[in-house]
């Protein structure tokens, strides 16, 4: 069960980029590919892995309530590891989504018109 929670999870996160599409009417493509790459330069601000590991930390005591409140301390303890996993994810899609709004604030403040 959670290898294919995990499964699931991770494939979510692959959807998440920072694919941008911008008009190109009057688009200088050296210009545009220059500025996307100094853009995507500053995406790797933002730190992930408190963020992550605090995810993982809330999940896993929101599932290890849920498996204990089920049954026995074996649940419990599938429960704490599968929420810790669901929590870290959601943390990882919450830090993906942030870079690809930082790529497109950026591109949008050197003049682009983003259109997604």
């Amino acid at each position: 069960m959670r290898v294919f929670i995990l499964l699931l999870v991770m494939g979510s996160t692959a959807c998440t980029t920072d694919r941008v599409v911008v008009d190109p009417r009057g688009l200088n493509r050296a210009d545009y590919e220059k500025d996307l790459a100094e853009c995507r330069a500053l995406k790797h601000q933002v730190p992930l892995g408190k963020e992550m590991a605090k995810g993982a930390a809330v999940g896993a005591a929101v599932g290890g309530l849920a498996g204990a409140a089920a049954g026995n301390s074996s649940r419990a303890a599938e429960g704490a590891s599968t929420g810790a996993v669901i929590g870290a994810t959601g943390k990882v899609i919450e830090g993906s989504e942030e870079k690809a709004d930082i790529v497109k604030n950026c591109l949008s403040g050197r003049g682009y018109k983003i259109l997604n």
